[in-house]
């Protein structure tokens, strides 16, 4: 997959692929769940049917981050890197990732569709339901349609509902922040990943018994309930480990609370992860962080986690999507 980065106005060197014609899916696709999955996969495929390129386009920094609509989005579920495997894995053959700033913002719908889309020889746009585009937000499907005429073919994908309610990228932060990531597994298709370096920790792990590769997130993670969590961890080599992890600010060594912290217990390892790349898939969450009286105490509970960590991992095949390894 070829990735374009464009910053409006264009210049004519980063037109050079809007020779082709080709069929794009518009939208941020913050977590690209089973959504915004849905709205590429029907431009892979319409791609596929008339000989088009099938084409992305999304935004970065998130536009409700710059539109000032909650400091919550300033964390990703899925940082452009890693949405960009993500869209390769679907059978993306391009795709654009557009700076989205204040002058991007203040676009009336009409420019957003004759100076982006028509200038990057967009055919054929795919979009969801409920997507907007334009100052303010003033631009919705139909608006699009009627924008396109004869020139731009428009498809809107309907929503994607589960248990009753559509799946949308605020429905997983909050089952995320709720410590439900088993919800989230449903609704992303994949387990909630953070990927990240292996980092020099504390050292305590080691002489309780219980070593911990200490990661340092390779990008502005949303993270989930602090607590404990059932996950596997997929090493830089390839492997797929099962762990047991502590998502937290040690509140048993530390009087103040500080920055939470990635603490991953690989079962049967003894290897040296200094310095590599890690990621976790989050499987179950087990128990919220405490305080404990001592070492002795934390070192017991330690030992239940990591039991039924393993109890349920062992019903679990594989780890999920192999994206980016």
């Amino acid at each position: 997959m070829e990735i374009i980065r464009l910053r409006y106005p264009f210049d004519s060197q980063s037109l050079v692929q809007a020779s082709r014609s080709k069929v794009m899916a518009v939208g941020h696709f913050d977590g690209v769940h089973l959504g915004h999955q849905d709205v590429i996969s029907r431009a892979v495929r319409r791609a596929a049917e008339t000989g088009r390129l099938a084409a992305v386009m999304t935004f970065h920094p998130h536009p409700k981050e710059v539109l000032g609509h909650g400091r919550q989005y300033e964390s990703a579920l899925t940082p452009m890197e890693e949405k960009l495997k993500l869209f390769a894995s679907i059978g993306v053959d391009l795709a654009y990732v557009v700076h989205f700033d204040e002058t991007l913002a203040s676009l009336s719908p009409e420019q957003f569709v004759q100076e982006l889309l028509r200038e990057l020889r967009v055919d054929e746009a795919v979009v969801g339901f409920d997507f907007t585009f334009g100052s303010r937000g003033a631009g919705t499907p139909e608006t699009l349609r009627e924008l396109g005429g004869r020139e731009l073919s428009v498809t809107v994908i309907p929503p994607l509902v589960d248990q009753g309610i559509k799946v949308s990228s605020t429905r997983i932060r909050e089952a995320l922040l709720a410590g439900d990531v088993s919800a989230a597994k449903r609704l992303l298709g994949r387990p909630y990943r953070i990927s990240g370096t292996v980092t020099q920790g504390e050292g305590r792990g080691r002489t309780i018994g219980f070593p911990t590769a200490n990661i340092a997130e390779d990008a502005n993670y949303m993270l989930p309930k602090l607590g404990v969590y059932a996950v596997t961890a997929l090493l830089e080599n390839g492997s797929v480990r099962p762990a047991v992890m502590n998502l937290g600010v040690k509140p048993t060594f530390h009087e103040l609370p500080g920055e939470a912290k990635l603490e991953v217990h690989l079962f049967d390892y003894s290897g040296d992860l200094y310095g590599q790349k890690l990621a976790v898939d989050f499987q179950s969450f087990l128990r919220p962080e405490r305080k404990f009286s001592g070492v002795q105490e934390l070192v017991s509970q330690i030992k239940q986690d990591a039991e039924e960590a393993k109890s349920l991992l062992a019903g679990l095949h594989g780890s999920g999507p192999q994206y980016g390894r």
